[in-house]
């Protein structure tokens, strides 16, 4: 192949297209990839359902994604599309198809990148057929569709400037994961294990929740927090002010790193603050507990939560325990559409400490879960970085031997 050239996909890759149904949903098991599991390029699996062991095998039967591999969208959200690194069973998802490259022939990543570039986005654009409920793109005739690479060496290049910085994204979603995991340990310690400083002279004495240590009492978390329930038009606000859908929230994760705009909404939104709970209460079992990282307006279909200062770690630990989780989800009201049902949750009871303890603690909170924001917020940063640059490498219009990708970086995250 010349420097740059169009090629015809079937070229580069075999398509395939997934099940055209869904599979009965599990808590756990392989991964059923579906459109909300890609997320600006990538798979976040917090978003994703899982499907039985035994019913892997049938919904395999077509594909199997395996390492390499691009997943695209050809129904809704059409032109996104993930990369699959995973080593580990998984099980496409319904409007979801399968991009499997030729080695040899092109970088397994470059194609990604490559699809998600404009040149090929056009064709998405161009090859769109309306359809009766939703538009969609016909994966049969995606062979024939053109394509524009470049050399291997180009692409080699390519990869090393858009691999540095998807690196840089992903050690820090890493280090929330663990900033996150480290104050859960830390909840367990203070307020599971009683293990908090000082504790070993305090004696324990006995409760209505078992053995506590002397000086603390007893409540319900309805004590700690308070339910926000101002709602606003969002036609009445800014526009660019943030909103946040179930959608949005992960999965057992307190790090909330994506959301929308007012101007995207329609129907009234409960208003939140920067450091408010948002809690997904509908089918609970999702367990999508997230702190909001802005002050912004929330679907009513999160509770939104606000913690009394002194208390905020505590609140915010318990609330996104899993333990609490499968409470709300054995008293979540409705058959097809669970509800957790507040009047329920806020009864739950809990350990209280004494006021310089409970303020103690929401400090070294505070620390670890603002640091997790400061990544995030930094990751953002770097995804406009590569979302800027990738339409112009994989078009050819930056010269990759010129490009000073650490001036970038430093000047994007500063």
């Amino acid at each position: 192949m010349s420097e740059w050239a169009k090629v015809a996909v079937h070229e580069v890759a075999d398509v395939f297209d997934g099940p055209h149904a869904t599979p009965p949903k599990t808590e756990d098991g392989p991964y059923y990839l579906s459109i909300s599991s890609l997320n600006s390029g990538r798979f976040d699996l917090s978003r994703s359902a899982h499907l039985s062991n035994a019913d892997l095998p049938r919904w395999t039967k077509r594909v199997a994604p395996r390492p390499g591999d691009t997943l695209f969208s050809y129904e809704t959200r059409l032109g996104e599309a993930a990369y699959w690194e995973y080593d580990m069973p998984a099980a496409l998802g319904r409007r979801m198809g399968l991009l499997r490259p030729k080695l040899g022939v092109v970088e397994p990543r470059y194609l990604l990148y490559a699809y998600l570039g404009p040149q090929f986005q056009e064709v998405i654009r161009q090859k769109t057929l309306s359809g009766a409920t939703v538009e969609r793109i016909s994966v049969g005739d995606m062979p024939s569709w053109p394509i524009l690479l470049p050399s291997r060496d180009t692409q080699g290049k390519i990869l090393n400037i858009v691999g540095s910085v998807d690196d840089l994204i992903e050690n820090n979603r890493r280090r929330v994961e663990i900033l996150e995991e480290m104050a859960r340990a830390i909840y367990r310690e203070w307020f599971v294990k009683f293990r908090y400083p000082g504790y070993e002279d305090v004696p324990m004495v006995d409760s209505e929740v078992g053995p506590i240590p002397e000086g603390w009492t007893v409540g319900v978390i309805d004590n700690l927090v308070r339910v926000v329930r101002d709602t606003i038009i969002p036609s009445t606000i800014d526009p660019a002010t943030p909103a946040v859908g179930l959608e949005h929230i992960p999965r057992r994760r307190l790090t909330l790193d994506d959301w929308s705009t007012a101007t995207e909404q329609g129907s009234r939104k409960t208003v939140f603050m920067s450091g408010d709970l948002l809690f997904g209460k509908i089918r609970p079992y999702f367990h999508k507990v997230s702190l909001a990282p802005v002050d912004g307006i929330s679907s009513t279909d999160a509770i939104v939560i606000r913690p009394k200062v002194e208390h905020w770690g505590q609140s915010v630990m318990v609330l996104s325990s899993d333990e609490i989780i499968a409470h709300a989800t054995q008293t979540s009201n409705g058959t097809k559409m669970p509800r957790a049902d507040w009047k329920v949750l806020g009864q739950w009871p809990v350990a209280v400490p004494p006021e310089e303890l409970a303020i103690q603690f929401s400090e070294r909170m505070r620390d670890h879960l603002g640091l997790a924001k400061t990544l995030m917020f930094e990751n953002r940063k770097l995804s406009d970085l590569r979302d800027l640059l990738l339409p112009k490498l994989v078009t050819g219009q930056i010269d990759v031997s010129s490009l000073d990708l650490d001036a970038l970086i430093a000047e994007q995250v500063t």
